[in-house]
């Protein structure tokens, strides 16, 4: 008789959207579903998800879920979510296990993404691997000798809380000058607009032509030649540098992987990146250190925390 097929649902839960997919044992998505955030009582809506990516053949062994914020997964807890509700989230372990009938697993989205990283995207064949994420926000995620390292309370790898700037803009965490208040996509957005209206040759960029540009945007424009936004996103690459150079000298890590979509630059933010991180480093540690961009785009985080939750079975 022919075992059946194990396979793994892997959910990101940001705010206001929900990506999930359908995984099996060694990490290929089978099938994936999207949806906006329809209320605050989610565990309806993501169970129907879990319902409908079950599938024909095979069975589905357990549930991640990837989410902004704070997780405790000792405790199986979302401690403090960023762009959620906490109410929404505060019994998201209770409810969706009740809801599925499944094991469930939370975790941060940086960490899922790093795991996903790890398993099948960028960091594949490495033991070691430090995973920043920049996008709305920037997180951090570390793996040592193999295994997702949290820390104490399963808060570590919050790169986007490096100070880079003392004298810098208030971040949300409670900081100055943090490296999420430079090299976010708000973050430059909102230093691209303000270097427009003060420099009048700036003015011959095509973003000022878009009172709504985007970070992707400006991306894009840096791909495309356009030399203030290549200038914009060398700046960031910079900053970014900075960060990465810390955490090799702290942990003269194997590899580090970039991702999120301000990484949708391509060379144009990572060349700079790289220069700094030489500039900055611990030159034995820079030399031992891979930088590369994570591959697996938007599947990072659903494919990581359905991995997670494989793992956590046979943990």
């Amino acid at each position: 008789m022919t075992t059946p097929r194990k396979n793994f649902i892997g959910i990101n839960l940001s705010g206001s959207y929900i990506r999930a997919a359908l995984v099996t044992e060694d990490g290929r998505v089978i099938e994936r579903r999207s949806a906006d955030v329809s209320s605050e009582n989610i565990v309806p809506q993501l169970a129907t998800i879990v319902d409908d990516l079950r599938p024909a053949l095979g069975t589905v062994v357990a549930l991640g879920v990837a989410i902004p914020g704070l997780v405790n997964r000792q405790t199986d807890r979302v401690v403090d979510s960023r762009n959620l509700p906490l109410k929404m989230v505060e019994d998201l372990h209770g409810g969706l296990s009740r809801a599925t009938g499944l094991r469930v697993e939370l975790e941060n989205d940086a960490n899922a993404a790093a795991y996903g990283e790890f398993q099948v995207g960028a960091g594949r064949g490495s033991t070691n691997l430090f995973y920043i994420t920049i996008g709305n926000g920037i997180g951090g995620a570390i793996i040592l000798d193999g295994r997702l390292w949290t820390g104490a309370s399963g808060f570590a790898g919050e790169v986007g809380h490096i100070t880079i700037d003392t004298e810098g803009l208030p971040c949300v965490c409670g900081n100055t000058g943090c490296l999420e208040t430079v090299a976010s996509a708000p973050s430059i957005v909102r230093r691209a607009r303000e270097r427009l209206n003060r420099d009048s040759t700036s003015s011959l960029s095509r973003l000022s032509f878009n009172k709504n540009f985007t970070a992707e945007d400006v991306a894009h424009e840096a791909r495309e030649g356009d030399d203030f936004a290549a200038m914009m996103i060398e700046r960031t690459g910079k900053y970014i540098g900075t960060g990465v150079a810390s955490v090799i000298n702290l942990l003269n890590i194997e590899r580090i992987v970039l991702g999120g979509g301000v990484m949708d630059a391509g060379p144009v933010i990572l060349n700079p990146i790289i220069q700094e991180v030489k500039r900055r480093a611990f030159q034995p540690c820079f030399e031992a250190t891979q930088i590369v961009i994570a591959t697996l785009g938007l599947d990072a985080a659903p494919v990581g925390v359905a991995l997670l939750a494989r793992d956590a079975e046979v943990s």
